[in-house]
């Protein structure tokens, strides 16, 4: 395997555990067609593959792009020199320890049958099982609201343990960038500093299910909020409000879409590639009256047409607004979601 590098430069286990190292999002070569089960069927081999073939956009740890890939290889790496699967190592080193028995990649059967069933954003139910692949590290454990406050209670010294020290030494390490309204990204750890107050805090979203797990260091509070729905914010604006009441509660009810018809030489003025960051590229095709959006990553969704220039998703609550003057081409896609909007200019 080729791990790709930049003027001169390699790639760190700190880079990657920082969504500093360049990588997108997903893999650019996912052979899972299933939109609520992206990662299915997902290789080593196929890694290296994509890893090996792959020009960084940027360079080496200086700006921030959450990277699913990236933190696949990250565990990747600690199993190669560690001669154990991640799931051991958490095992062995993190969840044993705190006694959190409800927290596994394969969940067992009593931990199957207090699941509950997962909803997408328009709360039709969705299977509730992932299948990650190599990049479970990404994102494949399962867990409880109560295991989640014994990982925070060790975290906040509550509870001493052997572990406190690592926990700690996560936060030192810091770069510029961090999910939204975070302004840096520790180890894995988002960070939003508000004057004197810091909150510490990250989330996870997968097919039917959205978390938050977040802490006060200084004022030694936590918070877990867990949800069987992936809608766009999830309990991230919930759990970060109770620990600062400055960030707002987002009370943006999502409004009905209706499809409406477009006439296809409206619809041409739209097709094209849009570039929303260096490894965001949307490309836009007409297949007979509607568009269909594909990612870098292989993709695919539907667009429905609810304006002349507005157009909506039912895979996710997620929008697209084209820019357009007259009967040209549009320069520019704003996609809405989660209450930001992205630009996306348009490439030859």
């Amino acid at each position: 395997m080729k791990v790709p590098e930049r003027a001169g430069k390699q790639i760190t286990l700190a880079d990657l555990a920082t969504h500093t190292a360049g990588l997108p999002l997903r893999p650019t070569n996912l052979v899972s067609k299933d939109p609520n089960d992206k990662y299915r069927g997902y290789t080593a081999d196929l890694m290296y593959e994509c890893l090996s073939s792959f020009a960084l956009p940027t360079d080496i740890g200086t700006k921030y792009e959450y990277s699913n890939l990236g933190y696949g290889l990250l565990g990747h790496v600690l199993e190669k020199r560690m001669g154990a699967t991640y799931s051991e190592l958490v095992e062995s080193r993190i969840t044993q320890p705190l006694e959190m028995k409800d927290t596994r990649i394969d969940p067992t059967p009593a931990m199957k049958s207090r699941m509950a069933v997962g909803y997408n954003h328009e709360l039709t139910p969705i299977p509730n099982e992932w299948r990650f692949g190599v990049l479970q590290s990404a994102g494949a454990f399962s867990s409880t609201a109560n295991d989640l406050l014994k990982f925070l209670a060790a975290f906040l010294g509550y509870k001493q343990v052997p572990l406190l020290p690592a926990m700690r030494s996560m936060l030192d390490i810091r770069r510029p960038g961090g999910m939204q309204p975070s302004t840096q990204i520790a180890l894995a750890w988002n960070v939003y500093v508000d004057g004197g107050q810091e909150v510490v805090w990250k989330n996870g979203s997968v097919g039917g299910y959205r978390s938050f797990t977040g802490f006060d260091p200084k004022a030694r509070i936590g918070v877990v909020a867990l949800a069987n729905a992936q809608t766009a914010v999830g309990a991230d604006d919930i759990g970060l409000h109770l620990l600062d009441e400055r960030i707002p509660v987002d009370l943006h009810i999502p409004k009905p879409h209706k499809e409406i018809s477009l006439r296809p030489e409206i619809l041409d003025r739209y097709t094209g590639s849009y570039q929303f960051s260096p490894t965001d590229i949307m490309t836009v095709t007409r297949e007979g009256n509607h568009l269909v959006g594909q990612l870098l990553d292989g993709q695919r969704f539907e667009m429905f047409a609810e304006g002349e220039y507005d157009f909506f998703m039912k895979i996710a609550d997620a929008q697209v607004t084209f820019e357009s003057s007259g009967e040209r081409p549009a320069k520019v896609a704003v996609w809405h979601q989660g209450g930001q909007d992205q630009r996306g200019a348009r490439i030859e």
